[in-house]
């Protein structure tokens, strides 16, 4: 059965370098010898191991995406390089520990930790052996989502979010898995695409630099509103007759007041009724705030009577 190095990974054909070596760098810890003892790890160890040797190359990945694992252990017709894909034949050393002291800086399998989902490998606490002088490179960044309703960013708000980490113990060698808090104080006003950074708060390794965790500012669908950078959008359905002689509008604000707006023009298409002041503040000056906008959605009746379409010529024959 031909090799897929890609599903070995568990990473799409369209996986960056990093996302290569991120996947890597989490299998290749969950299954290396010294951390897992169940049954086909090893098997598991070396396939890894190839598929990294692989999708590493540049020249290796070319040839492999154009022609597969045939092609590339077989070897490519000479008419069929002009690509710039590697033609010689392919054979994986079969050595998956040296791939793996190439990736690490050493052989110790402790030397790469990351936050995943905030859940990390359960691995023996024991060191391996360090490499002296190993550069350190912080890992990629961690990020998640924040969900938050329209209220907390109206509002503002606290929020505590638990995570798991890899924490470094304090003779430089072994590891535990701990908890900690993270404290986001969400500012009225924060909009869509915010980012909290927590610098370095990722797994601790003594070859890595933690990762930055980020949080993501997500919006939830409010019933009610629609945001436009800081306008709210409220909607209101209203009949042929109150469009022509006037209405008022009850609001419940986002801070749980009470607005009667009165309507007192003529509702044509394309009108708003625009109230300053009572939009979403602004994050960086929160006593400033963007306006509230009141359309409408005129319901036209689907029938006349005779006598009513008198009424109403007669009605709108008056100069007004």
């Amino acid at each position: 059965m031909a090799n897929d190095y890609y599903e070995t990974l568990q990473i799409n054909r369209n996986a960056s370098d990093a996302d290569i070596k991120k996947a890597y760098r989490r299998l290749a810890l969950r299954f290396h010898p010294s951390n897992n003892k169940e049954p086909g790890s090893a098997e598991k160890f070396i396939q890894l191991g190839e598929a990294y040797d692989v999708l590493s190359d540049p020249r290796k990945k070319a040839t492999f995406d154009k022609f597969g694992e045939e092609g590339l252990k077989g070897g490519i017709p000479l008419e069929a390089s002009n690509t710039g894909a590697w033609s010689s034949k392919y054979v994986y050393h079969g050595k998956p520990e040296k791939t793996f002291m190439q990736f690490f800086g050493g052989d110790n399998p402790f030397a790469g930790f990351f936050l995943t989902d905030f859940q990390t490998f359960d691995v023996p606490p024991q060191a391996g052996n360090l490499q002296p002088g190993v550069v350190k490179t912080q890992d990629p960044q961690i990020e998640r989502d924040l969900h938050l309703s329209l209220e907390d960013l109206y509002l503002g708000c606290t929020k505590k979010i638990k995570i798991s980490r890899r924490v470094m113990n304090p003779d430089g060698f072994a590891s535990s898995i701990r908890d900690k808090i993270l404290t986001i104080n969400v500012k009225p006003g924060w909009k869509e695409g915010t980012k909290v950074i927590f610098p370095k708060e990722g797994d601790q390794g003594p070859n890595t630099i933690p990762a930055d965790i980020v949080f993501i500012v997500r919006q939830k669908t409010h019933p009610l509103y629609i945001r436009q950078e800081n306008d709210l959008i409220y909607k209101v359905q209203i009949s042929l007759e109150m469009a022509l002689i006037g209405f008022s509008v009850d609001v419940e604000t986002l801070d749980g007041r009470l607005l009667t707006i009165p309507i007192n023009d003529i509702v044509r298409p394309e009108y708003k009724k625009v109230v300053p002041g009572e939009g979403m503040p602004l994050s960086h000056h929160v006593s400033t705030k963007g306006n509230l906008i009141i359309t409408f959605d005129v319901h036209f009746p689907e029938k006349l009577a005779p006598e009513g379409k008198q009424l109403i010529k007669q009605a709108l024959s008056l100069k007004y």
